[in-house]
């Protein structure tokens, strides 16, 4: 973990979010940077977008014609246009995904044009969404109610200055009061901020909103980032789903049980302690045989998130079953982008009704879905289409391999080129992947062990221990490679 090394750099990790107008500009051949930037840090123009024809604006000049995606003032962000576009905007920073492009997309550009978000798998989030690894907001504030009702980053934080909108509590009761808020019109009036609610002393850590439904985690040791999900707090629910709990993180000398018992005195008859998708989550995680049928229904129930339904969908990638390629199929057609995308990994090696039905995600809006209809499609090629559907897979196909060239500094993405390569049949371009990756990072045993296997497919027994050999030089203790030693005999 070295910050010379392939995983934490400024090039491949940092920049992209901390400077503006960035290029990566990454060679494969000679494995160096050439980066470029407009400046350092955050500017104008890393959310507005380039400001040239907002300089003619304001000096009475007027905006040249054609200017495309600029509107009244010159500029080609529109935060004016609704909390979506706000949100999406933040999120190209705020946000754990893979980057399709090389650099900064142009500000206002769709996300998932540009982004494929990371859903929540086990050592990003916890079984029941809440924040684990460090995983930048967006993806736990899709989960929230918040999000579902409108609300924008910008209700809550001060863009420019990088502050909250006011002080404590008074960021929560603008909207939670009993006055509530002008456009959230199902927002329940009551009062929040007040003992009967919290139940702790007025103005004690415990009263804090933040507190019980924004649990904090600390990351790089100093980092404090907290869960954007505004979960109300589940105890109950620990046991199962292994999920920290938000009461016992300041009540360290009680258990979850005992927080518990005492939410069910506070609010005896509640209707929130229902059932809970971490609870599928939590059971798919350990026996996925015995969740499907819960994850199928999950993945059906159009009250959830978008993203816990294409989770769902995700987890059930590794059952066959034809129940679950007709769900997958189902989704196809889902009006988010996460849930096609999602759907598309459960049609690998599809017959040729499900190709025919996948074949217009290869032109979707969203880049997110167009690539995973192509990585679907992949074995395809070749199969009953006709020359301008074979031109449309080749279209998508060549934009994937684009987005993973924009990736070539990255070991894993050199571990999906071996993949793809194996699937099409290229011993010799999976070789030269897996060798890639163990270039850039030599501790990757899944890529030796690739290696090992392709050599021994290719060039015998002999030249398979050599690579071995080097691989076990570099991870003596690897169980993974010790095993392969009697495979070699």
């Amino acid at each position: 973990m070295h910050w010379t090394g392939p995983y934490k750099n400024w090039n491949a990790r940092c920049a992209e979010c901390h400077a503006t107008g960035f290029k990566k500009n990454y060679d494969l051949k000679t494995r160096t940077y050439a980066s470029t930037q407009a400046e350092i840090g955050v500017g104008c123009e890393a959310c507005h977008g380039p400001g040239s024809a907002h300089l003619d604006w304001a000096a009475g000049r007027g905006i040249a014609e054609g200017a495309g995606l600029l509107n009244a003032v010159g500029l080609v962000m529109n935060f004016n246009a609704g909390a979506e576009a706000t949100i999406q905007q933040c999120a190209t920073c705020h946000s754990r995904r893979e980057a399709f492009g090389d650099g900064n997309p142009l500000p206002g550009s769709p996300y998932h044009d540009n982004y494929n978000l990371a859903l929540l798998r086990p050592g990003l989030y916890h079984a029941d969404g809440q924040i684990l690894e460090e995983v930048y907001v967006y993806g736990s504030f899709l989960q929230s109610k918040m999000y579902a009702s409108g609300v924008s980053c910008t209700n809550c934080h001060e863009a420019h200055s990088a502050t909250l909108v006011a002080d404590g509590n008074y960021v929560c009761t603008q909207c939670h009061s009993p006055v509530g808020r002008e456009g959230f019109s199902g927002l329940k009036r009551a009062l929040y901020d007040d003992p009967a609610h919290h139940f702790h002393p007025m103005g004690s850590e415990g009263a804090a909103c933040k507190s019980c439904h924004m649990p904090e985690q600390i990351y790089m040791g100093i980092d404090g980032r907290r869960d954007h999900g505004f979960r109300i707090p589940r105890p109950d629910l620990t046991a199962e789903t292994g999920a920290p709990d938000t009461c016992t993180d300041c009540h360290t000398d009680r258990t979850p049980e005992w927080a518990a018992q005492t939410l069910e005195s506070w609010y005896p008859q509640s209707i929130k302690r229902g059932a809970h998708f971490g609870q599928i989550f939590a059971a798919a995680r350990t026996d996925l045989g015995t969740a499907s049928d819960d994850l199928a229904q999950l993945a059906r129930d159009t009250a959830q998130p978008a993203i816990i339904r294409a989770t769902a969908l995700w987890l059930l990638q590794q059952n066959a079953a034809q129940h679950v390629r007709v769900l997958a199929v189902e989704q196809l057609n889902d009006p988010d982008p996460m849930v096609r995308a999602s759907a598309m990994g459960l049609l690998t090696d599809a017959d040729q009704d499900e190709i025919s039905k996948m074949l217009p995600l290869l032109e979707d809006p969203f880049q997110t879905v167009r690539i995973a209809a192509a990585r679907a499609m992949l074995s395809a090629r070749g199969s009953q289409m006709s020359r301008h559907e074979q031109e449309r897979l080749q279209r998508a196909l060549s934009e994937w391999r684009s987005s993973l060239l924009n990736r070539a500094d990255f070991p894993e993405t050199h571990l999906v080129l071996g993949g793809m390569a194996l699937t099409m049949r290229n011993l010799l371009a999976a070789q030269k992947a897996f060798e890639e990756v163990t270039l850039l990072d030599p501790q990757r045993v899944d890529a030796w062990v690739m290696q090992v296997r392709l050599a021994a497919a290719t060039s015998g027994l002999n030249a398979a221990r050599q690579v071995l050999d080097r691989a076990l030089s570099i991870n003596p203790d690897d169980p993974s490679l010790s095993a392969l030693t009697s495979d070699l005999q």
